[in-house]
């Protein structure tokens, strides 16, 4: 197919726009829209770097979607740019981790393609990771280091950092202490989901979900394909019940 010389300069340009920053909008959204051949082209400038555009806010956004991707952000970076300077991986994996509990909740367990919250509190949202962690545990170890090849996720290394936490020496004002230090990791998970646009912070400890978010959930991580089944093992089994009495002990 043959394409106008002038449509093929504005579609780079948009290209290499959106290669920068990752979002068009405005002119530069409404050219994309409306010139079908800037359209196309934009869209096969996208796949060639195994990437996808999506519309969400009447905003263009380009997302990696797969890890030999140029726009593929490396694990060394993100702990770099997010986490403390002696982060490990597994810091990045509760991170990853604690990212799909909070979609998790907005999108009841993964069993709804629409959020059924408008936003989350932080202490819910630890205290839905501390629900996912109870499930995980109730996995031999074993078991988990079966998975650890076919989720690309090392479950146990994720149970040992978050319980790791509780190791957190806290005053003795505080009787909270492991709750206290988790939500500090909360926080600088918050931090990281509210710079790359996932989620934003609504003020009172509570954050909302951006419609870039609710895009990519709908027409990407629902699919097993992409989340290599990860949502279906981890929202197959209830945290265990603990015993209401001994809460009050």
């Amino acid at each position: 197919m043959f394409y106008e010389a002038n449509n093929v300069m504005k579609a780079f340009e948009l290209y290499t726009k959106l290669a920068r920053q990752g979002v068009l909008a405005g002119e530069d959204y409404q050219l994309y829209m409306s010139n079908n051949e800037v359209y196309t082209l934009l869209d096969q400038y996208a796949d060639m770097v195994e990437c996808v555009l999506f519309v969400a806010a009447n905003q263009l956004y380009m997302v990696p979607k797969a890890m030999n991707s140029p726009f593929h952000v490396n694990n060394e970076y993100l702990r770099k740019t997010y986490l403390k300077a002696n982060a490990t991986n597994g810091d990045l994996y509760l991170l990853y981790f604690s990212t799909i509990v909070l979609l998790g909740e907005f999108y009841n367990s993964y069993f709804t393609k629409e959020p059924t919250i408008h936003f989350l509190t932080l202490s819910r949202w630890v205290e839905a990771v501390n629900e996912r962690i109870d499930v995980l545990a109730q996995h031999p170890d074993e078991r988990l280091k079966e998975l650890e090849k076919e989720h690309s996720y090392n479950w146990l290394s994720i149970l040992e950092k978050w319980n790791a936490l509780d190791d957190i020496k806290e005053s003795a004002k505080s009787q909270k202490g492991q709750t206290l230090s988790r939500l500090s990791f909360i926080h600088t998970a918050k931090n990281f989901l509210v710079k790359e646009d996932v989620i934003t912070d609504i003020g009172n400890d509570e954050v909302a979900l951006t419609e870039k978010a609710q895009t990519i959930v709908q027409r990407y991580f629902m699919n097993l394909e992409h989340n290599n089944k990860i949502l279906q093992f981890l929202y197959d089994l209830q945290p265990k019940e603990e015993d209401t009495d001994a809460n009050h002990l």
